[in-house]
């Protein structure tokens, strides 16, 4: 497990350095998730080591939602102060990804 765990920090800490000299508009994390599937994608297959630190992050992946909750209580008062301002925000955030999306999709299904 201790192998698995050290490969995800590697790639991890190579995209933070990719990011940091390279492309500074792009999280590290992000980078370094994509050199992963690169990785992976050229390897062919999974190893067994990042299989089983995936598996064990997944089986608790409900503990990340703890911080979220608790700051939602925490600051209950303000999102209640400004909750019609929050719902507009969220309808239209979740509106225009839609339309970009389709849009999207429609162009590059005309080209193909």
């Amino acid at each position: 497990m201790i192998n698995g765990l050290v490969q995800l920090f590697i790639f991890q800490a190579l995209g933070e350095l990719l990011s940091k000299f390279a492309l500074p508009f792009i999280p590290g994390p992000v980078l370094g998730l994509v050199l992963l599937l690169v990785y992976l994608s050229l390897r062919g297959h999974l190893p067994a080591s990042i299989d089983l630190v995936g598996s064990s992050i997944l089986q608790h992946l409900g503990l990340l939602f703890i911080p979220a909750s608790v700051g939602v209580v925490l600051y209950l008062p303000i999102l209640q102060a400004h909750a019609w301002a929050i719902a507009a925000t969220l309808v239209v955030s979740v509106v225009a990804t839609i339309a970009v999306t389709a849009g999207l999709l429609k162009l590059l299904s005309k080209e193909s």
